[in-house]
């Protein structure tokens, strides 16, 4: 089985010169929200600096247009700006409608994407069924925002991940991860890629402590707070 690969989840420029230099980090994924959290005032601007930062590894940037046509336009457009790119185009728009027939036309043209705010095991299947798998394409199934609801993702990514097993174009990823430990599972479910914030990484990287090490740590980090804290009984 292949290693999970890491993509940082992140639009922020410092944040991304700082994690393309780590080994762990095998690319990134950014959004509309995040590319407003980092103060981004002209979309193209911005994206192209972040290519400047990110040059080999994979970056997703997403579309955000409504109708079909000006996402045509928009991926087009985002998919010229360099060759490590992935467009990413949400599964429906926010009529409801499938972007299948955009989906379809895109992959022929050979651009990369990143098929995003994936739920359902119906939704993978119809994606799947648009991809000829001559070009490289990731499909983002929320697990994490499945979970805040209350939903398991994991029966959903593990059927993923068979359904498009005979695809080796196309690759499942875990996004809106929650915790270090969906890194794990993730792993265990054969998915591909999974996607998280800098600070989830930070705790990855440090994987591999035992449970004595974890009592002493915690046992020490409550008996310096008391301490600090001067409590008498």
């Amino acid at each position: 089985m292949s290693r999970t690969k890491i993509f940082c989840d992140i639009a922020d420029s410092k944040t991304i010169k700082e994690f393309n230099k780590k080994s762990i980090v095998d690319g990134f994924t950014t959004n509309p929200s995040l590319m407003r959290k980092a103060g981004a005032k002209s979309y193209e601007k911005y994206s192209k600096l972040l290519l400047k930062i990110c040059r080999k590894k994979p970056i997703s940037l997403e579309v955000f247009a409504d109708n079909f046509s000006e996402m045509e336009k928009q991926a087009l457009k985002i998919n010229s700006w360099g060759k490590n790119i992935y467009v990413k185009i949400p599964v429906i728009n926010s009529k409801g409608k499938f972007t299948g027939k955009l989906i379809k036309k895109l992959n022929k043209k050979k651009i990369k994407l990143n098929i995003t705010a994936v739920y359902t095991v119906a939704q993978v299947k119809k994606i799947n069924r648009c991809l000829d798998n001559k070009t490289k394409s990731i499909i983002s199934i929320f697990s994490g925002r499945m979970a805040d609801v209350g939903k398991d993702p994991v029966p959903i990514i593990r059927k993923a991940v068979q359904l498009t097993r005979s695809k080796n174009n196309v690759e499942i990823l875990w996004a809106s991860t929650r915790e270090p430990y969906n890194y794990t599972q993730s792993k265990q479910l054969g998915c591909q890629i999974i996607t998280m914030p800098p600070k989830i990484i930070e705790k990855v990287s440090k994987f591999g402590k035992s449970f004595n090490e974890l009592t002493k740590d915690t046992v020490k980090a409550f008996l310096t707070d008391s301490k600090k804290s001067k409590f008498k009984i």
